[in-house]
């Protein structure tokens, strides 16, 4: 049963169980700091196909069938599937899964679609509407940069406060019954919109949708950031978590110590080159699925806000002017089942 703590923000009584999860990542993406966390790395940017459009899409279907693998389930077992990605009429997800043969639910949260496809997961299963569900999401650097910004020939400069796309994906099973770790709740994200127009400064673009959401989230459940292990972005980059920080404390809501920023967390910005860090579908699809998740499966910490972030651009209306509209979704994920509960009765 769900329980709607205020408008668009929610818990379960009885929370969803992560059955699997797994991470595929590219070269430049096993070299970095969480490298090691990956399940399968592939230094070949085209991931044996023709294209990197071919290539996001193996990257998912790779994902999705180490997560079936994990779980120890095939795809007839699965009730529904939600997937997206960056490129157009998100193909990435549509070709790479078609032959799966799994009811198909389309997601675009551009980056953020992790935090939003694995809310809908949660919501489905709580509801009684799937026994098993599972959401999958990707980027690749290759099909994002000629999309949104230069095509990769061009060979333009890069500013300081532009992000790297990631080449990764990340897929999780959500099951009705099960052990930890839970999804416990969440909050849906509200279009926010600073009126930035620099598409090489999305995490200034997307800080305050993320600062929205957290906050929200916080007051609603009466909880603290000490509350939680981690308080995470999905990839603000260094630019955009200073914002964060900054506009966060203005409310008096300091996540300083409990902050990780999925786009910081990926590269080594100094010795591989990413500048302001990473970004993309896939960036905090893989480091949740990779770095976070399994911290938790082996309980080295309990207690996490996912908060992924998207710049809901358009290359063609960013070129007539237009801001940057940005939005962030929460998933509250936790071994302790009862821990919103608990703070329910408190209050």
């Amino acid at each position: 049963m769900k329980e709607n703590i205020k408008r668009a923000i929610f818990r379960y009584s009885s929370p969803p169980s992560i059955k699997a999860f797994s991470s595929v990542a590219g070269k430049k993406e096993s070299q970095g700091p969480i490298g090691e966390y990956f399940d399968e790395c592939c230094e070949d940017s085209y991931f044996g196909e023709e294209t990197w459009e071919k290539a996001e899409s193996r990257l998912q279907k790779t994902a999705v069938q180490l997560a079936l693998k994990k779980a120890g389930l095939d795809a007839s077992s699965i009730d529904i599937l939600f997937a997206g990605d960056l490129i157009n009429q998100c193909t990435g997800s549509t070709y790479g899964l078609r032959d799966f043969n799994i009811p198909f639910l389309g997601v675009y949260g551009a980056c953020s679609t992790m935090a939003e496809g694995l809310m809908l997961s949660s919501m489905a299963v709580n509801g009684g509407y799937a026994e098993y569900s599972l959401n999958v999401t990707s980027s690749h650097f290759s099909t994002a940069e000629r999309q949104f910004r230069f095509p990769l020939s061009y060979g333009g400069q890069r500013t300081p406060s532009s992000q790297w796309t990631c080449t990764a994906s990340g897929a999780v099973i959500l099951s009705g019954t099960g052990n930890a770790p839970f999804v416990l709740g969440g909050a849906v994200g509200k279009i926010t919109d600073f009126q930035i127009k620099d598409a090489n400064n999305m995490g200034a673009a997307m800080a305050p949708a993320a600062a929205d959401t957290i906050k929200r989230y916080l007051e609603a459940t009466g909880t603290k950031p000490r509350d939680y292990d981690f308080i995470i972005t999905g990839d603000l980059g260094s630019v955009g978590s200073v914002l964060l920080h900054e506009l966060l404390c203005a409310e008096n809501i300091d996540i300083c110590d409990v902050h990780k920023d999925c786009g910081v967390m990926i590269f080594d910005g100094y010795k591989q080159d990413t500048h302001a860090g990473g970004s993309g579908c896939g960036c905090s699809a893989s480091v949740l699925c990779g770095y976070f998740l399994t911290k938790l499966f082996n309980k080295e910490i309990n207690n996490i806000l996912f908060a992924a972030t998207g710049a809901l651009m358009s290359p063609m209306l960013v070129q007539q002017g237009e801001s940057i509209p940005c939005i962030s979704h929460l998933v509250h994920i936790s071994n302790d089942r009862d821990f919103l509960l608990r703070r329910g009765e408190e209050k």
